[in-house]
């Protein structure tokens, strides 16, 4: 049994308290069950509860066992001097606070219906191949799943939303420089977007901006920066890089201190950083105002037609330097799009629309309804439960359902979990 469990039987009032008492038997009636609180301090704030005749205003804390008051400090922390009630599953020991005053104890293992805790704990504790529900998920409203799912993907905004923020700080609030090193993070992927990253941090962006919309330059300063030039030149394509290169670097004194090692294993030849840097290279080169555009760009066809670039003349007979390939034109694919979207235009918008106090989600929830949900074992687990996984934004939301919720134990913090549990 885990603790929340005991949130659960008192937000929704589960408890039986005809004829309840406190363990050195007392009556006791709720008045007021409180808020409930996620942060640090007592599960629920404010309080009202009717002990022995008498009002009592303040919080509640709870625990599987009595014990675990002092196994947590809360008779030394002055915070919790205003805990009117401790509501425990089993009481073993008298509790007492940082005045050395006894607080009542309410214990719930005898005043909760017998059925609701077996159907909790065929929940919590059955055997399962992926997540506790996967045996009943089928059987809830889609529309049930559907409200919930939505919230979660807003949730997931919120947290990336903080990075960005983060960003913003360092970059005194400029949101081109953001934008550029989401773009060089996501465009390095799972393998290479630390290392992609630390070449945009390695120089400040207001130095970036003066060559990165001349293509060549841009080309030079991303292949220099991540140790990819040779000094010896093999082709006329590379001597341009390598001697723009060094001009940028006499001119701005760049500097590689804290550049990452950009890795090619276990990268198929599409996604090879070198095809990456010259289709990046591309995008910037087609206009002087990308922020704007992608801010102001509501369906897929707008980002599309914005992003939907090729690589220069060199990379479409080459995904190294060294060895010449089949001629093939190396556009940004249309799922690569469906990536950056996901991870770095709809992050951003929703974080700009905060800042500007002008949050519409609907617009940058389309976006997402209208892409088809991403392929990965957390996905095709969810599938695998019978589960429709429509589009994007579901993609995303289980995905952080999953982190978030499923994979911690977390069920009574879901509201599937919750539906499940209110059904039985």
């Amino acid at each position: 049994m885990k603790e929340d469990f005991l949130h659960y039987l008192w937000k929704f009032k589960k408890i039986d308290f005809r004829n309840s008492k406190t363990t050195n038997g007392l009556s006791i009636e709720v008045k007021r069950f409180g808020v409930y609180n996620e942060l640090s301090g007592a599960d629920f704030f404010n309080a009202l509860v009717l002990i022995d005749g008498q009002y009592w205003a303040g919080n509640i804390e709870m625990h599987l066992r009595s014990s675990y008051w002092f196994m947590h400090g809360h008779e030394k922390d002055a915070a919790y001097n205003n805990v009117i009630l401790h509501v425990v599953w089993e009481h073993d020991v008298e509790v007492f606070n940082s005045n050395n005053q006894p607080i009542p104890v309410l214990e719930l293992k005898n005043v909760v219906p017998a059925s609701l805790l077996n159907t909790y704990l065929k929940l919590v504790e059955s055997k399962h191949h992926f997540i506790n529900c996967e045996h009943s998920l089928s059987s809830i409203d889609s529309f049930v799943i559907e409200s919930w799912l939505e919230r979660l993907y807003i949730d997931r905004l919120r947290e990336k939303s903080m990075v960005i923020q983060e960003m913003l700080k360092h970059s005194n609030n400029n949101w081109e420089a953001v934008l550029f090193k989401l773009l060089m993070k996501n465009f390095g992927g799972n393998i290479n977007g630390a290392a992609f990253l630390s070449i945009a941090n390695s120089c400040d962006f207001s130095i970036i901006r003066k060559f990165m919309h001349d293509r060549d330059l841009f080309e030079s300063f991303l292949f220099g920066q991540s140790g990819l030039l040779e000094s010896e030149i093999p082709s006329s394509y590379e001597k341009m890089l390598y001697e723009n290169y060094q001009f940028l670097c006499s001119k701005f004194n760049l500097s590689k201190l804290g550049v990452l090692p950009i890795q090619f294993f276990k990268l198929r030849p599409h996604n090879f950083p070198t095809i990456r840097f010259s289709q990046l290279a591309g995008v910037y080169k087609e206009t002087s105002s990308l922020f704007s555009l992608l801010i102001e760009a509501n369906t897929f066809k707008e980002i599309k037609e914005i992003i939907k670039v090729k690589t220069s003349g060199f990379w479409e007979k080459h995904y190294t330097f060294n060895k010449k390939s089949n001629k093939v034109v190396k556009c940004i694919s249309d799922s690569f799009i469906h990536l950056l979207i996901i991870n770095t235009i709809i992050p951003l918008k929703f974080c700009y629309l905060n800042y500007k106090s002008t949050v519409d989600t609907d617009p940058l929830l389309k976006v997402l309804y209208d892409l088809p949900p991403e392929k990965n074992s957390i996905v095709a687990n969810f599938v695998s439960c019978n589960l429709k996984v429509k589009n994007s934004l579901h993609s995303q939301a289980l995905l952080h359902l999953y982190q978030n919720l499923c994979s911690k134990n977390k069920c009574l913090q879901c509201v599937l979990g919750v539906k499940l549990l209110k059904e039985e």
